[in-house]
C-alpha cells in the first residue's frame, strides 16, 4: 500500500517554491512549477495557457499592481487527494498581502484547485483555478440557499 508520504512532501515543496517565487516576483521560477501546457484560470476568469502566458501575466502583475506583494497560505490546511499514483488534486486557501498591508483583509481570501501530475519523478501543476471566497449577503442567501423540505 502506498501511503504517499514522499509524494505529499514533494507536493508541499511545489507550493513552497510557488510562494517563494511569488514573494520574489519571479515569473520564470513561478511558471516552471507548472507543466509546459498547463491551464491556469485566474479569479478574474482569464484562461492562461502554458508557461509563457503564466510567466508573462504574473511578471506584469509583479512589476505593476502586485509589486512587493506576498502570498499567504498555510499548507497545513491543504486538502490533498490522490486520484492515482501520479495524479493528485490539491485545494489550497490563501490571500495576497499587498506591500502596504500588515494583514490581508478577509475579502481577499481565495481558494484554488490544482491538478498535479508526476512526470519523470517530479510533481508539477497541470491545471489551476482560483476563486475569491465570498461571504453571502442577505440577498444571495435568500436566492441561493437550498430550500428546506416541507414536513
Amino acid at each position: 500500500m502506498n501511503d504517499h508520504h514522499e509524494d505529499i512532501q514533494a507536493i508541499h515543496n511545489v507550493f513552497r517554491k510557488l510562494y517563494r517565487a511569488w514573494d520574489q516576483g519571479d515569473g520564470k521560477a513561478y511558471s516552471e512549477l507548472f507543466t509546459p501546457d498547463a491551464d491556469y484560470v485566474t479569479f478574474f476568469g482569464e484562461h492562461l495557457k502554458g508557461r509563457s502566458e503564466i510567466n508573462n501575466a504574473h511578471q506584469a502583475l509583479w512589476e505593476g499592481p502586485l509589486r512587493g506583494s506576498r502570498m499567504l497560505a498555510d499548507l497545513r490546511d491543504m486538502e490533498l487527494r490522490f486520484l492515482s499514483a501520479d495524479t493528485a488534486i490539491a485545494h489550497v486557501t490563501g490571500a495576497v498581502l499587498m506591500r502596504w498591508q500588515k494583514k490581508a483583509p478577509a475579502s481577499r481570501d481565495s481558494i484554488n484547485t490544482n491538478v498535479l501530475v508526476k512526470q519523470n519523478g517530479q510533481w508539477t501543476i497541470a491545471a489551476f483555478h482560483n476563486c475569491r471566497i465570498k461571504k453571502f449577503n442577505w440577498l444571495t442567501r435568500l436566492l441561493f440557499q437550498p430550500k428546506r423540505a416541507q414536513t
